[in-house]
């Protein structure tokens, strides 16, 4: 058996690693042996060519079983429990896993917004793919219709059949029992979650979306693998969640080349999803979907434009609009990559919570469509003065009937300068232009929540986004604030209400923005925005000798306006998920909430977010922790070097000289 796995391995891995291209999926279809089994011979044979053979056998003769079976509970917390061997318990929706104590595998709590919603979407997705083969599917907590399915299959019989009074519903039509939660259907959807960590999520896969083939959850860690096979049996999932140890790139690309695509793929790595896109677009099958989640929040939204290019090839740029500008960005990386493969991309939802962006989107095949893919993307011209903002689309379609013709655009749509604040342009992009989101499908997965709302315990977060995903204006990309208009022009902020009323007033779209709390999304131009900042400003003046003359300010308010607007406030200007009061943004729940620490491989508590936060924090506020102050002897006093310090001996910084300082505080060679 070891050397029959020691050539299989070797043969696959080619001139590379060969432990590093096998995986445990590829051992159990190899020789048809258990995940528990496939985990333990990868284990064997990656200690075994590393050269440890002592470590081998003992690894061997483990039993791996033991390790995974399930802790005794002592105590209960909210929603998790305490284990006596280190570790939690962990409940959320219907999945229940065991988290060791040790950081050997991510697991973040505050995004259980992102898992529900994952199963929302994945849940309407199902239905729609199973309608079309004819089978119906049961959600828990859903009204129990009879659904009648009519087998189109027969149809050619119809007429040679003899008709019976009263009877031809009962011949016509068959009536299928809907696939419940947990069953196997054969039919049904393939999923891989190819970065599954602790399996959380392909185990709310299993246990809250009926109409499933089978689910994968795949880690590059044993560590993770592990846990993941142990939280498969703890949840007795294991005939649809198959556990998976290998290179997630890999497993994609092994899986077009045995061309058994996957339905659905989701990828939710620690960070950036850059490296994982090219394998996820050619292993999805066609009109599957692609779950993206992006955590790199600093890189995506312009702090790094030179690292988010090499990423996604595009350039951000810091604007207030760079939490829409991630979407755009990411959509531009998927459709980009799939674009070399004709293949194309449709967003279904596309949301920006929190600290990180989450993208649904379906993948199709098709040469023709692919042509007009460049017509999609866009640059975007951004005044750095006032933040006025120009779309430039990468492409045109123009079409005569049945015929199109694919042009480049022409441009650009600005001058070497702002022309309402005589300040230069940043270039950002490109970027995805088209709609976010499908109407269609939010508006099935809201219904659905919205029915059923027991179902998720962040179902009324869920309904408040989606409520404002439906009532953004979809042709319409990016947004200005209401807070950055008013400061622009040094004036106080007019109402939201106000500012909205004096758009439609003047004859225009206007539209809040989920990615921000304080958006302006409308599809009048720069000009008559600032027209309205200047009739506010009118009814309430600012002191302009106190203005440079060189400020954006100066020059905007220097212009009279052309519109005049009007403050009154209409009934449509506040949008119904604004009066319902719906959960759109929610409060932090818990100090220092946001991303957690990255695993580490070989365990270990890495320091927490408030010894990080502590650590790195100013010389003041430790000032105010640290009542001696002896520690801010070692940093100098800039009134004493400016000449101005009072405070002589009790200063608590140093008045020493540069020269002295550097002579006690010796740099590092």
């Amino acid at each position: 058996m070891k050397s029959k796995c020691l050539l299989w391995i070797w043969t696959l891995g080619g001139t590379l690693p060969p432990y590093r291209r096998a995986g445990t999926l590829q051992l159990q279809k190899a020789w048809n042996i258990s995940p528990l089994i496939a985990l333990k011979v990868r284990n064997i044979f990656v200690k075994a060519m590393d050269g440890d053979q002592a470590q081998c056998m003992e690894t061997a003769d483990s039993n791996l079983e033991q390790n995974v079976a399930q802790s005794p509970i002592v105590s209960t917390t909210g929603g998790s429990e305490a284990v006596k061997n280190g570790g939690t318990l962990v409940t959320e929706g219907k999945g229940k896993i065991f988290f060791p104590s040790a950081n050997e595998v991510f697991y973040n709590p505050v995004q259980e917004f992102n898992r529900d919603l994952t199963c929302a979407v994945l849940t309407e997705f199902v239905r729609l793919q199973l309608s079309s083969k004819g089978i119906s599917i049961a959600v828990p907590g859903e009204e129990n219709v009879s659904k009648v399915i009519v087998d189109l299959s027969k149809g050619e019989k119809d007429d040679d059949r003899e008709q019976t009074p009263g009877g031809d519903d009962q011949q016509d039509n068959e009536e299928h029992e809907a696939v419940k939660v947990g069953e196997v259907c054969q039919e049904g959807v393939r999923v891989l979650e190819a970065l599954a960590a602790s399996g959380l999520r392909s185990i709310r896969f299993a246990k809250e979306v009926p109409g499933l083939q089978r689910v994968v959850a795949n880690d590059l860690s044993a560590k993770a693998v592990e846990l993941i096979t142990k939280n498969i049996q703890l949840n007795d999932v294991g005939h649809l969640v198959t556990p998976s140890l290998s290179d997630a790139r890999m497993l994609m690309y092994q899986s077009k080349a045995d061309r058994d695509l996957f339905d659905v793929i989701d990828l939710d790595p620690y960070g950036s999803p850059s490296m994982f896109l090219d394998a996820a677009v050619q292993s999805v099958s066609d009109g599957g979907l692609l779950c993206v989640t992006c955590t790199d929040m600093a890189v995506m939204a312009g702090n790094s434009g030179e690292t988010c290019y090499s990423k996604y090839g595009a350039m951000s740029i810091k604007g207030k609009f760079c939490h829409e500008m991630a979407l755009r960005i990411i959509l531009h990386s998927i459709d980009l990559r799939a674009n070399c493969y004709q293949r194309y991309i449709v967003p279904l939802l596309s949301v920006s919570a929190d600290f990180y962006i989450r993208v649904f989107v379906r993948v199709f095949t098709g040469q023709a469509k692919v042509k007009a893919s460049a017509s999609k993307q866009a640059f975007v011209y951004n005044c750095v003065g006032c933040g006025s903002f120009h779309m430039q689309r990468l492409g045109k379609v123009a079409h005569n009937g049945n015929n199109f013709n694919y042009k480049a655009a022409c441009g650009p749509p600005v001058g070497p300068s702002c022309e309402y604040c005589q300040q230069r342009h940043q270039l950002g992009g490109p970027l995805w232009a088209e709609p976010l989101h499908n109407a269609d499908f939010v508006q099935r997965v809201l219904s659905a929540v919205a029915s059923n709302p027991a179902r998720f315990r962040t179902s009324q977060r869920i309904q408040g986004i989606l409520s404002m995903v439906m009532e953004e204006l979809s042709d319409v990309p990016l947004y200005y604030t209401l807070d950055h208009l008013s400061k622009t022009v040094r004036c106080s902020s007019p109402s939201l209400l106000q500012f909205r009323s004096a758009l439609l007033h003047a004859g225009y779209r206007v539209s809040l923005s989920h990615a921000c709390k304080n958006a302006i999304k409308t599809d009048a131009p720069p000009s008559v925005l600032w027209d309205i900042m200047r009739c506010w400003e009118k009814l309430n003046p600012v002191k302009r000798e106190r203005l440079s003359e060189s400020s954006p300010a100066a020059h905007i308010l220097s212009v009279e306006p052309k519109l005049q607007a009007s403050f009154t406030v209409r009934a449509d200007a506040n949008p119904s998920s604004r009066k319902q009061g719906l959960k759109r943004f929610q409060l932090n729940p818990e100090p220092f909430w946001g991303p957690k620490a990255r695993a580490k491989a070989g365990g270990g508590i890495s320091s927490s977010l408030q010894e990080k936060r502590k650590l790195h924090q100013n010389k003041r506020k430790e000032c105010a922790e640290q009542s001696d102050g002896a520690h801010l002897k070692n940093f100098p006093c800039k009134r004493f070097r400016q000449g101005n310090c009072s405070l002589g001996d009790k200063c608590c910084y140093s008045h020493e000289t540069e020269g002295k300082t550097a002579e006690n505080n010796p740099a590092p060679s």
